[in-house]
């Protein structure tokens, strides 16, 4: 059994997230992320005086478009970065747009469970007023 994906909780206030939550939300090891950063030169998150790496939400959409690429569309690591010198802005439009359909989701999921509420209630209420 594989490891889950833990979605990032993107936060307005907070500028970074630490390596271990950034290999969470694409369910790899840290150590994927730390060789992703030598192959591929958009990879590149900030580090403290300690050596921390310390990742920014661009830095996450960065590492999305490589995860895309290299894990869900088979690639190997050469032909996902001839797909960057080539085609980075297709995959950063198509990263958009499945985080927000991602956003939308999560929306329509709330909106049923408010209906579904609502419907128990309303049944709950009918049921006690016609007694």
């Amino acid at each position: 059994m594989g490891k889950r994906k833990k979605p990032i909780q993107f936060e307005e206030k907070r500028l970074f997230y630490s390596i271990q939550e950034v290999a969470a939300h694409f369910a790899v090891n840290v150590s994927l992320l730390r060789f992703w950063e030598k192959e591929f030169e958009n990879i590149r998150p900030r580090k403290t005086a300690g050596g921390t790496r310390q990742y920014t939400r661009e830095d996450v959409r960065e590492i999305e478009i490589v995860y895309h690429l290299v894990k869900e569309k088979g690639m190997t690591l050469e032909g996902a970065r001839q797909t960057l010198k080539s085609k980075k802005d297709e995959e950063i439009k198509r990263a958009e747009a499945v985080a927000r359909l991602t956003e939308i989701k999560k929306e329509l999921l709330l909106l049923e469970e408010e209906f579904d509420q609502l419907h128990a209630h309303q049944k709950y209420t009918k049921k006690t007023t016609e007694e």
